[in-house]
């Protein structure tokens, strides 16, 4: 695009650098100054613009400060415009038989109708009106809106607007030119109806949703393309600790298993790097085909490692792996931020030196003095609480190994298909025979002395069960009720019961003394905070008490629900609530309380909170949309998916043409 005079810094505050980003930077709605309105006909409630002859103007200082001038019109009637705010400057402006065109809204007065505060200028009687709406453009604090006009009508002016789709795929998609589509959204007709202006729906937004998602689309596949063109560990070959690692496990895999386990041994027979997305809902049993991915991996001679966010998940893990490999005479490191430097350097050492085969842990395995001495697989698990340079900082400890991430968050199809398409996506959509599905209860918060009953019978029928809170210290803000006097409430009301307590500010030491404890049976009662919301297995927990459920998002009720119905006893869930509701959170209730499908809950909980939960840390690597939306333009999406495949088959000069107009200096995701 042509060059053009520098922007004033504050413009930088808007993430306005250039004349791209100015061409791009649309309307957030309009006015419109097309049309006048006589003053007679101006009713109060309305918007409107009317002109008239100053008749009367003066400045007041009682009861309150405030300059007041009234105007007339040909229909004869006057209207007071009223500044309480206003500057000495001003008084000039309306000396009487000046013309003033105002544009606001009209309300009753004292002294008649009036206009507070309106958008106003002083008019010649031959100044004519605008031929188009007037853009409200997104800003920030010292950054007038006729300064934005001014620098955008510049960059649309002197930038090169030549589109960078080619014709057969306009018509085929049915859509205008971009020259066209971003003079319309900065300066549209007044006949445009403002129902479209106002959702997005005229074929102008349209054309800029699509080149939105055609962007995100193309850099995606662009970043996969550039993955595949690396070289990685080709772990084709069937190995004997694969088999004799199902032969060991005392279960047999489901079917949706065996085909998730199928396509990952393809990717790992390939010679580049595997980028794989394995999700499935909770306890549908994504760990042990990760497993038998690190076998694979370990049985050509390369190392594995298995990360998760959290110590208590990966601590799980490193016990369920050690479990699944020791008798197979394979040695499994432990690597967490809690351990003592001589317990690091230990576990360190025994991964630099391939002494250790494979390694589970937390972020201290990605830190600059780990390496390993032949690293071939790397597993992520909850992928989504990590972000990509983190990835890049594991993918990086070995020859670009191939990276397995999980998710027990179930993706929407229309997420999948935009912020992950540069991933495969394998889908878990079985959960393992005897599984006892869970019921959900919805309780007031007045009805806790019933639940405390209830934990009482189950334990006493040797039962276990969570009580999970959201806080672990009082907040006057919020007034939540905190696992630290829930504990002590519990402790009171239950005295034959052993109780433990678990919270996120507790050594990863004692956490882990608790969840042992409560494990193996010695504790009837586990009160905690969400730390346990992934990861944890207890078979002879039935029931789930989940406090303040109003204040928690859908993918972490439906998580934390997943802890129970693990063994074949009738589970339970629990969700109390404090009233009264807001309409947000009696909506998150009833779709939890109703459905158990992760996938049903995760397309409601992108209905109600965007992609952001989903998301986590990968955002910081993806280019997010600014005017599209996923689920509401799902026909948009596809449309722009299937002109990626075409593009990049066809014409991958226009494509790189295309990523460059919207993503700019965002391209280095590409580079990913």
């Amino acid at each position: 695009m042509a060059a053009a005079s520098a922007l004033p810094a504050s413009f930088a505050k808007l993430g306005l650098h250039g004349p791209a980003d100015l061409i791009l930077h649309l309307p957030l709605r309009y006015e419109d100054e097309t049309r006048l309105t006589t003053i007679a006909e101006a009713l109060p409630g309305r918007s409107v613009q009317v002109q008239g002859v100053v008749t009367h103007c003066e400045a007041q200082y009682k009861p309150r400060r405030a300059l007041i001038a009234r105007i007339r019109d040909d229909s004869g009637a006057e209207l007071n415009l009223r500044f309480i705010n206003f500057y000495g400057s001003q008084v000039k402006q309306f000396s009487e038989g000046n013309l003033i065109r105002a544009l606001g809204e009209v309300r009753g007065g004292f002294f008649g109708v009036e206009m507070v505060h309106p958008r106003y200028r002083a008019v010649s009687p031959e100044v004519p009106l605008p031929d188009s709406l007037t853009p409200i453009y997104p800003t920030t604090a010292g950054v007038a809106q006729t300064l934005l006009r001014k620098h955008i009508g510049a960059a649309l002016a002197q930038s090169d607007l030549t589109d960078t789709l080619p014709d057969n795929l306009r018509s085929r998609f049915d859509l205008p030119d971009f020259a066209g589509s971003v003079h319309t959204l900065h300066n549209p007709p007044p006949d445009i109806p403002s129902v479209q202006l106002e959702y997005r729906t005229h074929p102008a937004w349209r054309r800029i949703k699509f080149d939105e998602l055609l962007a995100q689309q193309l850099s995606l596949r662009l970043a996969r393309n550039a993955r595949r063109a690396q070289d990685a560990p080709k772990l084709a070959e069937a190995v004997a600790l694969v088999e004799q690692l199902q032969n060991a496990l005392p279960f047999r895999l489901t079917a949706a298993q065996l085909r998730v386990w199928t396509e990952i041994r393809t990717d790992l027979a390939a010679c580049h790097p595997m980028q794989r997305l394995l999700q499935g809902d909770v306890g549908s049993g994504k760990t042990v085909v990760a497993a038998l991915a690190a076998a694979q991996a370990i049985g050509h001679g390369y190392q594995a490692v298995f990360m998760a966010p959290t110590e208590i998940l990966a601590e799980q893990h490193y016990h369920k792996l050690r479990q699944w490999f020791a008798p197979l005479g394979i040695e499994v490191a432990w690597l967490a931020g809690s351990l003592s430097k001589k317990d690091k350097q230990a576990a360190v050492a025994r991964l630099v030196s391939g002494e250790a085969q494979l390694a589970a842990g937390t972020h201290a395995l990605f830190q600059e003095q780990v390496e390993f001495a032949n690293l071939g697989l790397a597993i992520i698990d909850e992928q989504h609480r990590f972000g990509v340079a983190q990835r890049l900082a594991l993918r990086q400890k070995g020859r670009q190994p191939h990276q397995l991430m999980m998710s027990a968050t179930p993706i929407p199809r229309t997420l999948s298909m935009s912020y992950y398409a540069d991933l495969d996506v394998s889908v878990i959509d079985e959960l393992p025979p005897g599984r006892s599905p869970v019921v959900t209860k919805l309780l007031a918060e007045s009805r806790r002395e019933q639940v405390i009953e209830l934990v009482r019978e189950r334990c006493g029928a040797g039962e276990q069960v969570y009580w999970v809170c959201p806080l672990i210290e009082e907040s006057e803000k919020l007034q939540l009720q905190t696992a630290l006097d829930t504990y002590a409430v519990l402790a009171a009301a239950l005295p034959q019961l052993n109780i433990g307590l678990v919270h996120g500010r507790m050594s990863g030491r004692d956490k882990a003394k608790v969840m042992a404890d409560f494990k193996c049976g010695a504790l009837h009662l586990l009160v905690a905070t969400t730390v346990i919301e992934v990861g944890v297995d207890v078979p002879r927990a039935s029931l789930m008490v989940i406090e303040h459920a109003e204040r928690m998002g859908l993918a972490q009720l439906h998580q934390l629900r997943g802890r129970v119905g693990r063994g074949s006893t009738q589970s339970a869930c629990i969700l109390l609530y404090q009233q009264p509701l807001s309409e947000t959170a009696r909506a998150r209730l009833k779709v939890i309380f109703e459905n158990t499908d992760g996938f049903v809950i995760a397309r409601e909980d992108l209905r109600l909170r965007g992609p952001g939960e989903f998301l986590g840390a990968r955002q910081s690597g993806a280019p997010m949309l600014r005017f599209a939306d996923i689920e509401a333009d799902a026909d948009i999406l596809e449309q722009a998916r299937v002109a990626a495949e075409w593009l990049l088959v066809h014409d991958e000069q226009a494509a790189q043409h295309h990523v460059a107009r919207w993503l700019g200096g965002r391209q280095d995701y590409i580079k990913t």
